[in-house]
């Protein structure tokens, strides 16, 4: 499996942060990219230190992955702004986020968006409807309580989990149900 992580500039960066550890320590062939404003907020929300290194910038359009051409089995980007979403939405392909979000739609590749924000504008629920009309998964990060979590590690893992679910790879971040 390879898979493209996209972090964006949302509240919420240790979504993708645990998922790029997870994938790794899974094995799981991972690229991955991280715009501007996304480390700004990593900085401000958990440490200078947690940006992740070897990840492409949201300007380096010529990455591989601008290309339906390079093959991966999906991306996924998390969190996701409503600004990238809207971008995906509408086919505004400005930087190495979008264009590979794009590529994925244009090529049937499995997409998955984590959208953190709230309230939700009719707006931001328009275009997520748009995208999963398209074939996207829209999976916001809003965790589950049956699992009885106890820190802020065991919600994020229970996102983290619906994701890895959502790739089709065996996980067991979270107790499920029943």
């Amino acid at each position: 499996m390879k898979i493209l992580l996209a972090v964006t500039g949302a509240s919420g960066a240790i979504y993708g942060l645990r998922l790029l550890e997870v994938l790794k320590q899974k094995g799981v062939q991972t690229e991955c990219i991280v715009s501007d404003t996304a480390k700004k907020i990593i900085k401000h929300e958990i440490g200078a230190s947690k940006i992740p290194k070897g990840c492409y910038s949201e300007k380096d359009i010529e990455a591989p992955f601008s290309s339906g051409s390079f093959k991966i089995d999906a991306m996924v980007v998390a969190p996701c702004s409503m600004k990238t979403l809207s971008a995906i939405a509408n086919g505004f392909s400005h930087n190495l986020i979008t264009r590979s979000a794009d590529v994925a739609i244009k090529e049937k590749r499995r997409l998955i968006l984590v959208p953190r924000e709230t309230p939700l504008s009719v707006i931001h629920l328009e275009n997520m409807l748009k995208l999963a009309r398209l074939g996207a998964v829209i999976l916001p990060a809003m965790p589950g309580f049956y699992h009885k979590p106890k820190k802020i590690e065991d919600l994020v893992d229970f996102i983290v989990g619906k994701i890895l679910d959502s790739l089709g790879a065996e996980n067991e971040l979270y107790k499920r149900w029943g």
